[in-house]
């Protein structure tokens, strides 16, 4: 009886259905990340400014997506994701609006980070956190799929808003996205109302997940050495993975290739990425978080040495479709690795410090970057710049995976 009752808490249909309400709630909510994008060149004519300083937005968006995954991760732990989401719903339909009405680009900037950055991060980590507490057999695959959310967002968003924006403007492009988020993901979180079981939290006495191996991993460190351990890989990962994220359409533009072929290539990426993630979700299932990110992160370490030597354009196509498929599936692992390691009451807390901290990497990365190709006049000492944050990250790893200890257990 008991197995029976466990198991259809675990893996079961209604955990499914969560899932699947959750992937729906992480693709509209992310339109807050990739909106900014799609309207800066409007913004920046209409507010007559450089492009540094029509860039902040975005830079504030991304800064209040750090800060909320922790704040809102710290809130889920204790009172569960319907409300935090309630409060998305609200806080990006009104930012949406706010913005639209905005005078300035400052002012822009600031709804941006407070409303729609922190409103789109409780989509993210915080939903991540909770959708693990409903899979032990299926775990990697559930967070993976809720992950995706993210790049399908930017899949379908920017290419739904551009007719729109070219027939109505970025202002009425704005008011439109904040009424349908909240049209969306009011009706959404309702059905997320039911309570994470309370066979979570008496899971903890066994240090971690049981998988579909049957195995319990235990580390010999410390839950905070653990944590800031993967900050620094997290911090490393993203760093490395920003550089072709951020600069391939410069990078296209330096070669004589054009910007729309860099363009095709980020979206390659984020296509990529989208497999590269339900893949890894069905890999840590089967060898664990450490080894699934281990995994991408070698293999994201050497689509980096390939963009060297490889520069023609049909080499670049191919080497950012490898880069995609390595570098999807690494942020999630973390999600993975936490909830086998640390207890899993304090989950929407830990992988919200874990994802800010990837957040800040992508930033201070792609500034990196910039920076080196501004004294350097080109892009191959930035290229192994991020080779360098890579191999950090993959030293961390090899760490973890070294002071793990895995037993076998019964079913449970």
């Amino acid at each position: 009886m008991v197995v029976r009752a466990r198991s259809e808490v675990f893996d079961g249909p209604y955990a499914w259905f969560r899932l699947a309400v959750s992937v729906l709630l992480a693709t509209t909510g992310s339109v807050g990340m990739w909106a900014v994008v799609v309207v800066l060149p409007k913004v920046q004519a209409e507010f007559d400014v450089d492009r540094a300083t029509a860039s902040l937005p975005y830079t504030a968006t991304m800064l209040g997506f750090a800060l909320g995954n922790v704040l809102i991760g710290r809130y889920v732990d204790r009172l569960g994701i319907v409300l935090p989401v309630i409060g998305a719903s609200v806080a990006l339909s009104a930012g949406f609006v706010l913005a639209a009405l905005s005078t300035g680009v400052w002012q822009f900037a600031v709804i941006q980070g407070v409303l729609i950055g922190i409103g789109t991060s409780a989509t993210f980590g915080p939903l991540i956190a909770d959708i693990s507490h409903w899979f032990r057999a299926r775990r990697g695959v559930a967070v993976a799929a809720t992950a995706s959310g993210n790049y399908l967002a930017g899949a379908i968003w920017p290419t739904a808003l551009q007719g729109v924006l070219v027939s109505e403007g970025w202002r009425t492009t704005y008011i439109i996205i904040g009424i349908v988020c909240l049209a969306i993901m009011l009706p959404l979180s309702l059905l997320l109302r039911r309570r994470i079981p309370v066979e979570v939290n008496a899971g903890d006495a066994l240090a971690g997940t049981v998988a579909a191996s049957q195995q319990v991993r235990t580390i010999g460190l410390s839950p905070r050495a653990l944590q800031i351990l993967l900050v620094i890989a997290g911090l490393g990962c993203c760093v490395a993975m920003s550089m072709p994220q951020v600069h391939i359409v410069a990078y296209c533009a330096d070669l004589g290739y054009g910007v729309a072929r860099g363009a095709e290539m980020l979206s390659l990426m984020l296509v990529g990425g989208v497999a590269s993630r339900l893949a890894s979700g069905f890999l840590a299932d089967r060898i664990g978080g450490v080894r699934t990110l281990l995994v991408g992160s070698v293999g994201q370490c050497l689509a980096l040495v390939l963009y060297m030597p490889f520069d023609g354009l049909a080499s670049l196509y191919v080497v950012s479709f490898i880069f995609g498929l390595s570098q999807g599936g690494i942020v999630p692992s973390y999600a993975i690795i936490v909830r086998e390691y640390l207890p899993a009451r304090e989950a929407g807390q830990r992988v919200g410090v874990v994802i800010m901290a990837t957040v800040i990497g992508m930033a201070l990365g792609g500034w990196l970057s910039g920076w080196i190709y501004d004294l350097t006049g080109s892009y191959r000492a930035a290229f192994l710049n991020g080779i360098a944050w890579n191999l950090l990250n993959i030293a961390i790893m090899l760490m973890i995976l070294g002071k793990t200890r895995t037993m076998r257990t019964a079913a449970i």
